[in-house]
C-alpha cells in the first residue's frame, strides 16, 4: 500500500505538495468515493481519478528544454497563450516544468512527469544552484556586485549569498553582461537582485541547472535526460 500523494506524483499528476492540495480541494476520488483527507493509502488496481480523468502510472520520463522568451512555464494557459508544452506534441506522457521561468526569461527548463523528483530540485531546502546570464543597463565594477555574496533585501527579506562574475561591458551603449549564480527559487529573484543594486535587467536567461547545461540545444529544443544526468541532478540537490 502507498499513500495515495505519492502514487498520483509518480504518475506525473503533479508533484506530492501539489497532489495534498488536490485531495484537500476534493478534486480526487479513489475506487468512486470522493478522498478529502490526507493519508488515505492505495494499492494496486484501485481506480484514482483526478477532476474525474482516470490517472495511469506512467514511466519517469526527464527533459531538458531551451525556452524561448514569450512562451509561460505551464501545462496550459486559459488566455491561449503559448505554453511550454506546446513543443512537446510527440510526448505522451503528462510532463509539467520543475519551477519555472518568467515569460520573457529564456534558457533551461527541466521537463518531467516525475513529481518527487520535481519536488526536490524545487524544494527551498536543497540548494541546486542555478546559473543566469543576465544583460543589464549599467556598467558596475566588482566591488559594486560584491553586495550579492552577503545577499541583498528583496521583498523585504534578504536572499542567500551568491556569486557573480561580469563577462562583458560596452561603455559606449552602457550595459554590461553578468553571470549570476544563486540556489533560491524566488519570484523574479535576478531581476530583482539586480534592481536593487541599480541595475536594471534588460534580458535574462538560465544556462544552468546544476551540472546540466543547454549544450547542442537551440532555442524551443528538447532532449530527453540519461540516467547518469537524472542521478546526478538528485546528488547535487540532496548533497548540499
Amino acid at each position: 500500500m502507498e499513500r495515495l500523494q505519492k502514487v498520483m506524483a509518480h504518475s506525473g499528476v503533479a508533484s506530492r505538495r501539489k497532489s495534498e492540495e488536490m485531495i484537500l480541494q476534493g478534486r480526487v476520488s479513489v475506487n468512486g468515493k470522493k478522498v478529502t483527507e490526507l493519508g488515505v493509502k492505495v494499492v494496486s488496481g484501485d481506480r484514482i481519478e483526478v477532476d474525474g480523468i482516470p490517472i495511469y502510472q506512467e514511466q519517469p520520463v526527464y527533459f531538458a528544454f531551451y525556452k524561448p522568451r514569450g512562451v509561460i512555464s505551464a501545462v496550459s494557459d486559459d488566455k491561449n497563450r503559448k505554453v511550454v508544452n506546446d513543443y512537446f506534441t510527440g510526448i505522451s506522457e503528462r510532463i509539467f516544468p520543475v519551477g519555472r521561468l518568467d515569460y520573457d526569461t529564456s534558457g533551461l527548463l527541466i521537463m518531467t512527469n516525475d513529481g518527487d523528483f520535481a519536488n526536490v530540485l524545487a524544494h527551498p531546502k536543497h540548494e541546486i544552484e542555478k546559473t543566469y546570464v543576465a544583460k543589464i543597463k549599467g556598467n558596475p565594477t566588482p566591488e559594486d556586485l560584491r553586495v550579492f555574496r552577503r545577499g541583498v533585501v528583496i521583498d523585504g527579506r534578504k536572499t542567500a549569498p551568491a556569486k557573480y562574475k561580469i563577462l562583458s561591458s560596452d561603455r559606449a551603449k552602457g550595459t554590461s553582461i553578468v553571470e549570476l549564480i544563486i540556489h533560491e527559487g524566488r519570484n523574479h529573484q535576478v531581476k530583482k537582485m539586480f534592481e536593487a543594486v541599480g541595475l536594471p535587467v534588460l534580458k535574462l536567461k538560465r544556462e544552468k541547472v546544476g551540472s546540466l547545461n543547454l549544450l547542442g540545444l537551440m532555442s524551443g529544443q528538447y532532449r530527453e535526460l540519461s540516467k547518469k544526468e537524472v542521478s546526478q541532478l538528485l546528488v547535487e540537490a540532496k548533497g548540499k
